[in-house]
């Protein structure tokens, strides 16, 4: 069964307006759009004078500036969804940071999928201490810098748990699945493709090895020469197989081993 939500649309485009809701109202048709709002001014003075929604949909570029004045002038208590026409590296940092964020023109899909995460999380039942700390994603806004992945929320059963990104010595993919290895020897699952994490990890800490794995320049214990002009690397914590760099790729490596 859906989670019952009260939620807060803020979009200064009418039809991004009319478009998102009709798809929310399709697929949470016990939803409750409590307000819709096209600027800052107005969204500041919802947030003060009505009760907290559960979850709020937030374009970034509104009407009279860019959403991140809102949290400067409210304490923004709901969970959130941002929505942009644009896709770069500042609006990235929304992924990076366990935030959803939609891309312009809306799908249904994707909707879906934002809904679905914040549905799992809400059904935590987080303690009200647990506030998400918008500081990082504000400042990925104002700036327009690239922020790397600094931390993974991992399922475990009915509860998540933290990963620290300089915990994990690499990311090794199978039958499309995801695992990530710590410097721990602790295993665990990440629901992302190593094409996504490519792009949201630090290029000087991790390295795109194969089309299996990413590494930590941490993690390589000894590289050997192989036959071809190859690579053959041996990790920490071990890793169960060959683990070969190309000839084509292995003059990066070295290059990226020794900056």
């Amino acid at each position: 069964m859906n989670r019952k939500a009260n939620i807060l649309l803020i979009e200064d485009e009418d039809y991004n307006l009319r478009l998102l809701e009709g798809m929310i109202r399709k697929l949470r048709p016990t939803w409750h759009v409590a307000g819709t709002m096209e600027s800052v001014k107005r969204s500041v003075e919802w947030l003060l004078q009505n009760p907290r929604p559960d979850l709020i949909f937030m374009d970034i570029q509104l009407a009279d500036g860019l959403c991140f004045k809102i949290f400067e002038e409210t304490e923004v208590q709901s969970m959130v969804i941002f929505t942009t026409a644009y896709d770069n590296y500042a609006i990235r940092a929304f992924k990076v940071n366990s935030i959803d964020y939609l891309l312009k023109p809306f799908k249904e899909k994707e909707l879906e999928q934002a809904i679905i995460k914040y549905e799992n999380i809400a059904g935590l039942s987080v303690p009200s201490g647990g506030v998400t700390d918008y500081s990082e994603i504000l400042d990925a806004i104002r700036t327009g810098e690239k922020k790397f992945r600094s931390r993974f929320l991992i399922s475990k059963g009915d509860a998540y748990i933290r990963l620290d990104v300089d915990e994990i010595a690499y990311f090794h993919n199978e039958n499309r699945i995801t695992t990530v290895v710590t410097f721990g020897n602790s295993i665990h699952i990440v629901d992302f493709p190593l094409d996504a994490l490519e792009d949201q990890l630090n290029p000087e800490i991790f390295y795109r090895a194969n089309r299996q794995l990413i590494v930590n320049v941490k993690a390589v214990e000894r590289i050997e020469n192989h036959f071809g002009g190859k690579l053959k690397l041996r990790l920490t914590p071990p890793f169960s197989g060959d683990l070969m760099v190309s000839r084509l790729k292995s003059v990066s490596f070295r290059q990226w081993m020794g900056q």
